[in-house]
């Protein structure tokens, strides 16, 4: 496994990060020997948010925290504020609020890094910036960023933040992957991929950290769907979000590509993000040991810009 660094936080940081949100208090077991696997392949960083299942994710990963005696050794990237049906809620009190719900469940006593897990443009983001402010002053949470926040509101978060002697995001976590999304899965989802060069470019000038979700397009890459099965993946929501014609030609050359290198087509896609001129964290959802391991081995896979640009259709020739 590889490690990065993000400022304010005295842990490395693994590479790839697992996803939490399919922890469920029925499977504990199961869950246990998941994410046993996760930390013995060298992943030491997790992604859970306090709107994942009703907060159950965040009891079962504490839990399992505790049983392990890990605390010390593990990085929590926690979420809250997220929309409801009803209203927006990125306000210092559902900040707050989201926080001490999300301790009370995981039973820590702070939490590594912390995202809002949505913006509301319509709210300035003095406020925002110094409820987090206060937040990680009183020991509560480390370093803060935005998921799901377009570019210019991190920077103008972040022009704030500096502007009064404050904290700036610490990172931010937008849709990164291989494969473009043509159909946002949820509301108010921010992605920087394919079309949206202007927002990859702020990235890549800032070098601000990257946990980009969704990295393998929600499963479009497990290696289940080609051309000739669509039929029987209509219902899917990758199908939904990623289903096109150049997406069924981006799938073809990562399979194509990984029979070559005896690689997965996820593996290849996960290697498209980490190649990426972005200080990045790709998200993964592995669901099993072998998953998890499989994506471990595809931190150290280097490809070339050529190899890039024929995976991502820029190039017919590599």
């Amino acid at each position: 496994m590889q490690y990065g660094t993000i400022p304010g936080l005295d842990k490395p940081v693994s590479r790839i990060v697992q996803g939490c949100i399919m922890l469920n208090p029925e499977n504990e077991a199961d869950d246990y020997a998941l994410l046993d696997a996760v930390f013995e392949a060298g992943v030491n960083t997790f992604d859970n948010a306090h709107i994942y299942g009703n907060g159950d994710t965040e009891r079962v990963f504490g839990r399992w925290v505790a049983s392990r005696g890990i605390r010390d050794r593990i990085v929590l990237l926690d979420k809250g504020a997220h929309h409801n049906a009803d209203r927006k809620r990125v306000t210092s009190y559902d900040i707050e609020a989201d926080i001490h719900d999300s301790l009370a469940r995981l039973k820590f006593d702070h939490i590594d890094l912390y995202g809002l897990h949505r913006d509301d443009p319509s709210v300035p983001v003095g406020p925002i910036v110094e409820s987090l402010n206060a937040h990680r002053s009183a020991g509560l949470v480390g370093p803060f960023g935005g998921s799901n926040w377009r570019a210019d509101r991190v920077a103008a978060a972040n022009d704030y933040a500096r502007a009064h002697g404050l904290e700036p995001f610490a990172f931010s976590s937008p849709h990164f992957s291989l494969a473009e999304m043509v159909e946002a899965p949820w509301d108010d989802c921010i992605s920087i991929t394919g079309a949206h060069a202007a927002e990859q470019k702020w990235y890549r000038s800032e070098r601000l950290p990257v946990f980009s979700w969704s990295t393998l397009s929600g499963g479009w890459f497990s290696g289940r769907l080609s051309r000739t099965n669509q039929a029987e993946h209509l219902d899917t929501l990758y199908m939904r979000c990623y289903g096109c014609e150049a997406n069924f030609r981006r799938l073809e050359r990562a399979t194509q590509f990984g029979k070559e290198r005896g690689l997965s087509p996820a593996q290849v896609a996960l290697a498209y993000v980490l190649n990426q001129d972005l200080n990045v964290f790709p998200l993964v959802a592995a669901f099993s040991p072998n998953e998890i391991r499989e994506l471990a081995a595809a931190v150290d896979l280097r490809l070339t810009r050529v190899e890039l640009d024929w995976l991502d259709l820029r190039s017919d020739s590599r």
